[in-house]
């Protein structure tokens, strides 16, 4: 029926179902956060200056993880912030969100204390507590909270 040989005509439909199927990348199944800001500083994580994206700002800890895992503190939720960003909330701990960014191959959703969440060659790491209006303040993050953060329990 076909004109052409058998193996042709298997490799062409592979990259086809390849280009079709394979190589999309798979939305994030969380609907990101967003959240508001109790200080309103000029600059924040994903902004972009000069053509230069911001990585972290005032109330950030920046942390050298060399492409080690990030696990999670607590049970608990891993949702989209922002681009590079994610925002780590649990109901163990309901006045304070985690920012997390940097992050790579996030774990989007529910997270066990202890499970992976995902990676980083650089984390931006910062603790917000909610405000009596709503918004959310950033405040120093808690070393043992860190290193939970760093160390599989």
């Amino acid at each position: 029926m076909w004109d052409m040989d058998s193996n042709v005509f298997r490799k062409a439909l592979a990259l086809v179902l390849l280009g079709l199927v394979g190589c999309t990348q798979k939305p994030p199944t969380e609907a990101p956060r967003e959240i508001k800001l109790y200080q309103n500083w000029e600059l924040q994580p994903g902004d972009v200056v000069a053509g230069h994206e911001v990585l972290s700002g005032l109330g950030d800890l920046t942390i050298a993880l060399q492409g080690k895992t990030i696990y999670a503190p607590f049970d608990g939720r891993l949702q989209p912030h922002k681009p590079n960003c994610a925002i780590f909330s649990s109901e163990e701990v309901p006045v304070y969100l985690f920012r997390l960014c940097g992050v790579r191959s996030p774990n989007f959703g529910f997270r066990r204390a202890g499970e992976a969440i995902g990676t980083a060659k650089e984390l931006q790491f910062a603790v917000l507590t909610r405000q009596p209006d709503g918004r959310w303040a950033l405040v120093e993050p808690s070393k043992k909270i860190i290193e939970q953060m760093l160390q599989q329990q």
